[in-house]
Order: C-alpha cells, then sequence, then structure tokens
C-alpha cells in the first residue's frame, strides 16, 4: 500500500450495517509512501492508523505519479 498526503483512506465495514469510513491522509509516516498514516476523520478527528487488508486508497487527482 501506497499514499501520499492529501490521498483518501477508504476502510470497509467489517460487520453487516457498519458504514464504510472515509480519512484524509495528513501525513505519511513510513518510508516511500507506506504505513503508518495519521489520517483526519470528517468529524475532524485525527488518528494513526496503519490500515489492514479491508482499506484502500483513492489517490487525489491531479497528484503527479513521479513525485
Amino acid at each position: 500500500m501506497e499514499a501520499h498526503t492529501g490521498d483518501r483512506l477508504l476502510t470497509h465495514g467489517r460487520t453487516v450495517g457498519q458504514h464504510d469510513r472515509v480519512a484524509e491522509i495528513v501525513e505519511v509516516l513510513g518510508d516511500g509512501g507506506t504505513p503508518p498514516y495519521r489520517v483526519r476523520f470528517e468529524d475532524g478527528h485525527e488518528h494513526l492508523i496503519a490500515p489492514g487488508p479491508d482499506s484502500i486508497v483513492q489517490h487525489t487527482a491531479g497528484r503527479d505519479p513521479e513525485a
């Protein structure tokens, strides 16, 4: 998994009735875009997370892939 600041992290709900969660990646703490990430959720709280297989990175449009 590789992410950059400004990308979105989508974590799928793990049980029936649990909604997906979306957070903005505000800081990448691993080497080369790897976890852990500091993320900001829609309600404004921040959390340090090492996402599992139930998460995907949604890259922001307009970011230079060579950067």
